[in-house]
């Protein structure tokens, strides 16, 4: 789980918009392997917390996939703040708004 599901998933993961709906299906995909990898099937009747007591006890601690994508997140996010990038002035919205002048026929 941890050395191919996790890291492929986690792809471009800073550039995300964490809405509720994205959680959500986070952390459903994130039981699906875990169930996956105890082979417990969704018949069984056995809620997610008994799946994650399961997995915490057969891999010890680790953090959720919500989680790590916050982090990565605010990581991404202090990245880009020290630096002085076209990301931190798109990030930050400082862009200057400039007038546009209206053009006469004759400059077109």
């Amino acid at each position: 789980m941890r050395s191919l599901v996790t890291s492929i998933f986690l792809y471009a993961c800073e550039s995300w918009t964490l809405t509720a709906e994205l959680q959500r299906r986070i952390q459903a995909m994130e039981m699906r392997c875990y169930r996956k990898i105890l082979h417990i099937s969704y018949k069984d009747h056995v809620t997610n917390e008994e799946v994650r007591a399961k997995i915490q006890q057969a891999i010890g601690p680790h953090e959720d996939l919500r989680t790590i994508v916050k982090r990565r997140k605010l990581q991404w996010y202090s990245h880009v703040s020290r630096s002085t990038g076209l990301a931190k002035t798109i990030l930050q919205g400082t862009v200057k708004r400039g007038k546009k002048t209206r053009q006469t026929e004759e400059e077109v």
